[in-house]
């Protein structure tokens, strides 16, 4: 039974919290680049139907509503995203651009990460592509695996930590306008071999990246802060945030090697992520959370994973 008297404010998922606040966030950016009406009205839009739902699912309570509100997070994510594009600069940062690719080329050649990629033929290229291609599907599989095995109770423990660590980086990209290397240097340090899946990531991102910026880098960012979020909201199976390790690690060697980033977008998206990580856990003992499941909590209501505010 809901508490009428508590306000919409309070019935919000910690979750929940950081997806209005980064709404909000580029509703203000979206006054502050004096973009059309529509855009200014399109950018408030999303907290205002994430308040409707909470409101549906709080008071007049059904199994669908709150399962949408598990699952929105994932393509909100990606509607974040592209709403950066509104934020274009026509000037970049050349001069941090030089020095990156000077990095880059110092990591490449000297220390020799590109002939160690490419020694065994098209075998470790196939496989960093591969996870650059898998980065898309991790936060609703992450969300499928806890609902698969009876953990639905921690959905919104994951998805804290992924999406203060994704937003995050989000919204420091219009800060600094930058260009994918393998868009800005064509011809440049690309990979010798072509596989399947680094045609296929050339033809997602082709049409549908953001020409804003790439820095710090939203991928890298998004699968170490997924990582993290499942070892602290799955402790007992600890193999399921390994294999999002390990992923993350793919996922950053990928982005420097296909020249779909600079080493420095990655480093700062793992660091973003570090940052929500001790957020999140500072958070857990401020309020309080247990890593024990809600005992036998009805499927059919929406499953805190916080104590509800009084």
């Amino acid at each position: 039974m809901i508490d009428s008297s508590r306000t919409l404010t309070e019935l919000l998922r910690p979750s929940e919290w950081v997806l209005v606040a980064y709404f909000f966030y580029t509703a203000l950016l979206a006054q502050f680049f004096n973009l059309p009406l529509l855009e200014r009205v399109a950018a408030i839009a999303v907290p205002i139907l994430l308040f409707l739902l909470v409101y549906l699912d709080s008071f007049n309570p059904r199994r669908w509503t709150s399962m949408v509100r598990d699952w929105a997070p994932s393509p909100l994510v990606l509607v974040a995203y592209w709403q950066l594009n509104w934020f274009q600069s026509p000037q970049h940062v050349e001069d941090l651009e030089r020095l990156w690719l000077g990095w880059d080329r110092t990591i490449l050649y000297d220390f020799g990460l590109r002939s160690g990629i490419e020694s065994m033929g098209a075998v470790i290229p196939w496989i960093l592509e591969l996870s650059y291609v898998l980065m898309y599907a991790i936060p609703p599989l992450s969300v499928a695996a806890l609902y698969i095995i009876r953990r639905r109770d921690r959905v919104d423990r994951f998805l804290f930590l992924f999406l203060l660590g994704t937003l995050s980086a989000y919204a420091l990209l219009p800060y600094f306008p930058s260009g994918s290397p393998r868009v800005e240097h064509p011809l440049l340090d690309q990979p010798s071999i072509m596989t399947v899946w680094r045609r296929f990531n050339i033809f997602i991102l082709s049409r549908g990246d953001i020409q804003t910026s790439v820095f710090p880098s939203g991928h890298v960012t998004a699968s170490f802060s997924a990582a993290f979020a499942m070892m602290l909201a799955l402790p007992e199976r600890k193999w399921f945030g390994r294999i999002l390790m390990m992923m993350a690690i793919l996922i950053s060697i990928a982005t420097i090697y296909g020249r779909y980033h600079y080493a420095a977008d990655g480093l700062a998206g793992l660091m973003l992520s570090l940052m929500a990580l001790a957020v999140t856990v500072m958070f857990r003992r401020v309020v309080g959370v247990s890593d024990a499941p809600i005992p036998h909590a009805p499927e059919s209501e929406a499953v805190p994973s916080y104590p509800e505010a009084s």
